[in-house]
């Protein structure tokens, strides 16, 4: 055997300078802050020019000096994010991140911990922030829990579960030999739910689309026919999805009630909480939406949303903490427990969940939550639902704004619908409203349709948001309306 005589030389990727590092550090971390203090100065959102974005493509075979790494970084790409750091971002249920967050991030990523098991600090870390949402959503301490990426997820995870419990075999025989499951949800529930259901193999038809009443709840009548109906034709009903929060218009289903329905039924109940959830902090009048809410079987959340925290990190919560590891749990001899030592610290949390590698979501959690506190994040939401319902009430005073839905949570969809406008031009109109506002960066709204009508959407889940925000944004509704009336927009 030919031994090298010299062996390569070895280094790591560490700095070569560890002070010139911390001077770049720091003044990256400026950059950062400035970034965030002066939120409310920049245009909300500006798009990325193509030789922006055409520079992105080339494949770094060498590298470059941090230095222009990070000069890069300063102008070519913190200046075109999606801007929902600013005050009058209301498109889609896009949370805000706060400073505190940014700093847990970094700390996280100093550490770079592995969060799929074993014995060390960052994993109790989470099992402290999953004990305290069993505490706020009223789980008893024997459910189980686990951080994901994002609701999405955490629908997948909940719903393997529920699929378990209806179908024990399923995990080592699939599908192909169980009886047909179904589930039930309103016809406002979020596409993830679909999507669970597909890629469990329980497949969309599999998911019944409850109608929903006048204020965008599921019909419960509706709901015990869909499963009368499905008994009778041999199909076994399994599972109720309820929403708290849609992210149409922020409705709520009643949980309470549903959970007296999958009482009755022997049925599984999951509540998508993905932003409505907590609303559970807020005071009562947005608090008792969550009627309920501890009855389910399981619940779905998101921290990145309406906790504030920085992207991304959701949670799953399931009532029977066995099933939920039954569902998921594979240990193979590499990964095999042991009592003492860094391979202990059992439960895993690989075992709850998809993923084996997971990242150390929970620390900007834990300190979201030791910063700020229960009161004055749930202040902070109320604050955010009655800016919703001020917006709401100045619609209804003009007019030439109309209300589109009840804005029961933070949500509010309405429409620019002067009377000498024909309904036939007004969905044209109010997706040019929304494109002008984003384009001059004054406000970012999203647009949904409510039947045949298409309206303007403010989703506030932002902390920065003050009620002048509000006022702003309606006045240039009307403002840019009456210019694109003016110009003929319209009536093309």
């Amino acid at each position: 055997m030919r031994v090298p005589s010299k062996l390569p030389r070895e280094s790591a990727l560490d700095p070569a300078d560890w002070e010139e590092f911390r001077l770049l550090a720091h003044q990256t971390l400026d950059l950062c802050i400035d970034h965030l203090r002066g939120s409310r100065e920049r245009p909300v959102w500006q798009p990325v020019p193509e030789e922006v974005a055409a520079g992105f493509r080339a494949l770094p075979e060498q590298g470059s000096d941090l230095a222009e790494v990070l000069a890069d970084f300063e102008q070519k790409i913190l200046p075109y994010s999606t801007g929902n750091t600013h005050p009058r971002f209301f498109g889609w249920v896009h949370g805000t991140g706060t400073a505190v967050g940014m700093l847990a991030e970094m700390c996280s990523a100093g550490m770079n911990s592995n969060c799929g098991g074993r014995d060390h600090g960052a994993v109790y870390v989470e099992r402290g922030v999953i004990e305290w949402c069993r505490t706020i959503f009223g789980f008893p301490e024997s459910a189980s829990g686990v951080l994901t990426s994002s609701t999405s997820v955490a629908t997948v995870i909940a719903l393997a579960a529920a699929r378990l419990w209806a179908a024990p075999d399923s995990r080592q025989a699939g599908m192909s030999s169980a009886p047909r499951l179904v589930g039930y949800a309103s016809a406002e529930t979020h596409s993830a739910v679909v999507k669970a259901m597909e890629l469990l193999g329980l497949g969309s038809e599999g998911l019944r689309r409850i109608p929903v009443n006048p204020t965008f709840a599921m019909d419960l009548a509706a709901l015990r026919r869909a499963i009368a109906e499905d008994r009778s034709t041999g199909s076994v009903p399994f599972c109720v999805v309820a929403t708290a929060g849609t992210v149409n218009t922020g409705a709520f289903d009643e949980i309470d009630a549903i959970a007296d329905i999958c009482a009755e039924e022997k049925l599984w109940l999951h509540v998508d909480g993905a932003f409505g959830a907590w609303a559970a902090l807020a005071d009562a009048p947005w608090q008792k939406l969550t009627a309920g809410l501890h009855r389910a079987d399981s619940l779905a959340f998101d921290f990145h949303k309406w906790m504030y925290v920085p992207y991304d990190c959701g949670c799953v919560l399931v009532r029977d903490e066995a099933l939920h590891r039954a569902a998921f749990a594979s240990r193979p001899d590499y990964l095999a427990p042991t009592a003492l030592g860094l391979a202990g610290g059992d439960p895993w949390y690989c075992d709850y969940g998809i993923d084996l590698s997971r990242g150390f979501r929970a620390l900007k959690v834990w300190f979201t939550l030791r910063e700020f506190g229960i009161a004055r994040l749930g202040a902070k939401i109320s604050e955010n639902c009655r800016q919703a319902r001020r917006m709401a009430e100045l619609v209804q005073q003009s007019d030439d704004l109309e209300l589109l839905a009840p804005a029961p949570l933070n949500i509010c969809c309405f429409r620019y619908a002067p009377a000498e406008i024909p309904e036939h031009q007004l969905n044209r109109l109010n997706e040019a409203i929304m494109v002008a506002l984003q384009d001059v960066g004054m406000a970012v709204l999203s647009t949904t349709k409510i039947g045949s009508r298409l309206g303007l959407r403010a989703a506030i889940v932002n902390h920065r948001t003050r009620f002048e925000d509000i006022d702003q944004t309606i006045e240039a509704v009307q403002r840019t309306g009456r210019l694109l009336c003016a110009s003929g927009i319209s009536a093309n």
